[in-house]
């Protein structure tokens, strides 16, 4: 198992992220660097300006095995964005063991295949629950029987728009009433 500890170019973070998802590996961390001293001309001097720029530089972490750590340092070093005279970096150190923080479980034998990293889960869209259904079935209805005055007189163009509008016209009634709690419950449950 092989640490990998990159130096990139900010703007190709990107897509090395995405080819090494694909490859079934996720960046452990990426951290922005602030101090680079690596410089690229600039296309127009600038007045008092020594026409060079600084580029914008990231580390990358991750872990991956000994079988695959070559591919993921060619894919790297072919995407990082650096010419040769530039010099990016790349470090790759020896991993001698993984230990599950839940369990406190040591795995020794990191060469399973069982060891990579689940890709990041596509976070799906929540159904809505009845009573949201409901309201928007409800506005959608007050919409729709008075489409032609609430684009004429209150300048609401769509749907949405009306959805926004109804939300932000009530918000700050919600929130002078959870400035002042007395006024929402009326404090009728006494002391428990």
């Amino acid at each position: 198992m092989k640490k990998i500890e990159a130096i990139i170019k900010r703007s190709n973070y990107p897509n090395i992220a995405n080819q090494l998802a694909s490859m079934g590996y996720s960046i452990i961390d990426k951290r922005n660097l602030e101090d680079s001293k690596i410089f690229d001309k600039q296309s127009a001097s600038k007045v008092g300006s020594s026409g060079l720029k600084t580029i914008p530089l990231s580390k990358i972490e991750l872990v991956v095995s000994d079988k695959d750590a070559r591919q993921v340092i060619n894919l790297i070093s072919k995407k990082s964005g650096f010419a040769n005279v530039q010099g990016g970096k790349i470090f790759i150190s020896e991993m001698e063991e993984v230990v599950d923080m839940e369990t406190l479980e040591v795995q020794h034998d990191v060469e399973t295949d069982d060891f990579k990293l689940p890709p990041k889960p596509k976070i799906k869209r929540s159904r809505l629950v009845p009573l949201q259904k409901f309201t928007l079935i409800k506005l959608e209805k007050i919409y729709d029987e008075n489409e032609e005055k609430l684009q004429t007189e209150y300048r609401i163009k769509s749907f949405s728009d009306f959805v926004n509008h109804c939300i932000m016209g009530y918000l700050p009634t919600i929130e002078k009433q959870l400035k002042h709690e007395t006024i929402v419950y009326g404090n009728n449950f006494g002391e428990f």
